[in-house]
């Protein structure tokens, strides 16, 4: 079997870095034996990920320094890699690297590119390092060993527990990154294409379709046995089974307005430089990086809303985290029910203090979010309706979010003849878990 020979259909396997180098030595051919035991073991102690294990598609490969995956869910797998590596460890690197995929770190990679301005290897390789973090910090133990030389935040002294795009924030290339330079597990790590991966018409890669149905199955089978997975996983899952809004388009406006306006930039960045410099000959001129908008979301914690539908809020605020790059310092959440509760700043879409449990009134988180300094340049209402609305527009573009509701006339036992007024006209309306529509 040649490099970079697709293995038959029965195969499939991704792996974690593991300190290595591409092999360039005539050596033997793939121990198919020994990839496919690491990864029935890799099923048996992580059973939920079984169908993404199964549904990957091996291709042997000199030219990774260990195991990689491309975009399109096939496996790029080393002989030397294999050879050297404990049947338990690549198990490991097996989990470590279908994580790539699950969590979408190709097309997060290519969006945080995109807002950022990040381009070249160099930024990729940044995206790979702080990928492997995010997995890292909480796939292992319980049955499966830690791979030799897999990367960990702690070892630039950084916290675990946070998502790539965090990680992104925290560090840049340097000496201390110097010894994971030969780190690569392909675009599925980071969204770039490699010279050695088939592409999207090479053989055996999933369609858009499949790998939707490789993710839903997954999810299915960690919601289906609460408990057996870890907390990261269990968030995954619940976002699967109930997309949150696409809020990059529903706050498009904002966005826009934010990122154009004359003035309005926070920093200074090289990554593209300033069309000005083709007017000083030999200097290259920074760019201004635009800031994205500043965005407060106002919760009803009310009596009426259930603690599955406080959870889908929080899983809509971490979507408008992402919506706005990943910026956690530009978000700010208001819980209210009759009467605003303290302003937040978020840290942790998870760690929000979801106080209330009252009666609704939504103007007071109206006020508290426009009482912030600096004021957001957006308003969020995730709410179920039950409430009176502000009688004047306020100074800044508004989304609400409705929890599905069906208004019966028996719906308020204390008014049989009580229907809620509807979102006011200024706002975008959209309902929660269904596909948004413009008002």
């Amino acid at each position: 079997m040649s490099p970079d020979t697709p293995v038959p259909r029965s195969g499939g396997a991704p792996a974690l870095a593991a300190r290595g180098a591409p092999d360039t030595g005539a050596r033997g051919t793939l121990d198919l034996d020994k990839l496919f035991a690491a990864r029935l073991h890799a099923a048996r102690v992580r059973p939920y990920l079984a169908t993404a294990l199964f549904a990957l598609h091996v291709v042997e490969s000199r030219r990774v320094p260990t195991m990689a995956v491309d975009r399109h869910w096939r496996c790029y797998v080393s002989p030397g890699f294999v050879d050297r590596t404990p049947v338990e460890e690549l198990a490991g690197a097996w989990v470590h690297e279908v994580s790539h995929l699950l969590r979408d770190h190709h097309g997060r990679g290519d969006r945080v590119a995109r807002e950022r301005g990040l381009t070249g290897p160099g930024e990729r390789l940044r995206m790979n390092i702080a990928a492997d973090w995010e997995i890292n910090d909480d796939v292992f133990g319980e049955g499966l060993v830690r791979p030799e030389g897999a990367v960990e935040p702690g070892d630039l002294g950084l916290p675990e527990g946070e998502l790539m795009e965090d990680y992104l924030r925290m560090f840049s290339l340097g000496p201390r990154t110097d010894a994971l330079a030969w780190l690569d597990c392909g675009s599925g790590a980071d969204g770039m294409e490699r010279e050695w991966e088939l592409g999207p018409d090479g053989a055996h890669g999933l369609s858009a379709q499949e790998r939707d149905a490789v993710r839903f199955r997954v999810a299915q089978g960690i919601t289906g046995r609460p408990g057996n997975a870890p907390k990261g996983w269990r968030r995954w899952a619940e976002e699967a089974f109930h997309p949150p809004q696409p809020w990059r388009e529903l706050l498009g406006a904002a966005v826009r307005s934010a990122a154009s306006g004359s003035g309005t930039g926070e920093d200074y960045t090289y990554g593209r430089p300033s069309r000005r410099s083709a007017g000083v000959p030999g200097a290259v001129l920074p760019r201004l990086r635009r800031r994205p908008p500043r965005v407060s979301v106002v919760i009803d914690t009310s009596g009426s809303v259930s603690d599955t539908e406080l959870g889908s809020a929080l899983l809509e605020v971490a979507a408008i985290t992402r919506a706005v790059g990943g910026r956690r310092d530009l978000i700010s959440v208001v819980a209210c029910d009759a009467a605003a509760q303290v302003v937040h700043p978020l840290c942790r879409a998870e760690g929000i203090p979801l106080v209330g449990g009252g009666g609704t009134d939504l103007r007071a988180g109206f006020a508290g979010a426009l009482g912030r300094r600096p004021r957001p340049d957006v308003i969020v209402v995730l709410t179920d309706g039950q409430t009176p609305w502000p009688s004047t527009r306020p100074p800044c573009r508004t989304v609400v979010g409705l929890f599905p509701r069906q208004y019966t006339p028996s719906w308020n036992e204390d008014d049989p003849d009580y229907v809620p007024d509807s979102p006011p006209e200024w706002a975008r309306t959209v309902v929660i878990g269904t596909t948004p529509a413009a008002r």
